[in-house]
Formats: structure tokens, sequence, C-alpha cells
């Protein structure tokens, strides 16, 4: 009488029978191009010269095979200001008939100089003012830093409200200016003004005594004309 199989065994032996065997005849094949294509240069040179005048267009620069029977060949570009560029014509066989021009157009190629890409002008205006923002930000921050590493410590400059003027600015007199003290050019200004007001004095004093004298001559001119009055008298009488 046989054995059943195990079902253990039985599982290894359905899943080796389910899993993938590797065959090289399964991989894609390359395409190959139609040599037709390859060959319709001149088909592809016609196409670009009714879009760009021949000075324009350079020498062959290979081609690609785009599928679908369709293949690119491509051309240097001689225009200036656009380095890494191609003019590409896309061919293709349409049911075995010759081979007829798809698409004429120049292509960036590896390396080419390329347009930055358009950004929508509200993005920009958004950008921008972050970028204000922050700048301001950077101009705030670093102002705090001067105003706290320039901050007056200590006893050294310590300052009393009287050493500043009812609005608020200092009073600047505190030390020479260029060798001069300004101290003592203040009180030889008071000095000087001293010295005007008591010479002012002495001129007023001087004007009351002069004054005096004039009323005491004219005092002394009006006695003497009562006497010669009185002598005329005398006279009249003898």
């Amino acid at each position: 009488m046989s054995e059943a199989p195990e079902p253990a065994a039985d599982a290894e032996a359905l899943a080796d029978s389910a899993a993938p065997r590797e065959d090289a005849s399964l991989e894609a094949a390359p395409v190959e191009p139609d040599p037709r294509l390859l060959e319709a240069r001149d088909l592809a040179l016609a196409a670009l010269r009714e879009i760009t005048p021949a000075q324009t267009i350079g020498e062959p620069a290979g081609y690609t095979v785009e599928g679908d029977g369709v293949v690119s060949l491509r051309f240097e570009n001689r225009l200036s200001g656009y380095p890494g560029w191609h003019w590409t014509v896309s061919l293709a066989v349409v049911e075995d008939a010759e081979p007829t021009v798809l698409e004429a157009e120049l292509l960036p190629g590896d390396g080419a100089l390329l347009a930055p890409e358009w950004v929508p002008w509200s993005v920009r205006l958004e950008e921008y003012k972050a970028a204000q923002s922050a700048a301001a930000e950077a101009a705030a921050a670093d102002e705090s830093d001067e105003g706290e590493d320039f901050a007056p410590e200590g006893d050294e400059f310590d300052q009393d409200e009287d050493d500043f003027d009812e609005d608020g600015s200092p009073i600047l007199h505190a030390g020479d200016v260029d060798g001069v003290d300004i101290d003592e050019l203040d009180a030889g200004d008071d000095d000087a003004a001293d010295d005007d007001a008591a010479d002012d004095d002495d001129a007023a004093e001087s004007d009351e005594d002069y004054d005096e004298d004039d009323d005491e001559a004219r005092s002394e001119d009006d006695d003497a004309d009562e006497d010669d009055d009185a002598w005329d008298d005398d006279d009249a009488e003898d």
C-alpha cells in the first residue's frame, strides 16, 4: 500500500512549477530603424530649408528612433545664441510608401542653453515680498545687535539729568575744544559784560555831573543879569 505525499512537498512542487523562468528569447529586441528613413537626408534637408536659411544648417548629428516606425534625423545648428541645439526632422514610412516628413523643428540637445521656467507674476510678487520682509528683519536685527554692543555700562558712562537741556539734548560744555576751555571762555564773556556795565554807569555819572555844572553856570548867569538890571535902574534915577 503506497503512502500519500506530504502536503508540504506538494506545495513546493507547485511553487517551482509556477515560478517564472528567465528566458533570453523573451527580452524585447532593439528596434531597428528603417534604412530608407536613415537615407532620406535630402528629404530632411529640403524640409529644413523651408523654415530656415541653408547657411544655418550644419552637418548630420545622428538620429533617434522614436518608436512606431518614426525616426528623427538631427543636424548641427549654426544659429548664434543657440549652443547645444539641433535641427530635427521626424520621418516615417506609411504603408510601404516613400518616406514622408512628419515634423521639422529646432530642439535642444544635451547641455543646451535653455530659458528659465516661466513663473507666474503672482508667484514672483510673493517671492519679492518675502525677500523684502526678510531683508527688513535682518536689518532690524543688525541694528539691535549694534545697540547692544555700544550700550553704556558702569559709572564711566553715567550721566545726570542736569547734563541735559529741557528738550533732552545734552549741554556740550564738558571739555576743551581745540585746546580752548569752554568754561573759561564763558567766564571771560561774563567779566567783559560786567566791565561794559561799569563803564556805562561811569559814563552816566559823568553826564549827570556835567548837567549839574551846566545848571550852576546858568544860575550864575541869571544872578549877573539881575545885577545888571539893578545897576541900570540906579543910573536911570540919577
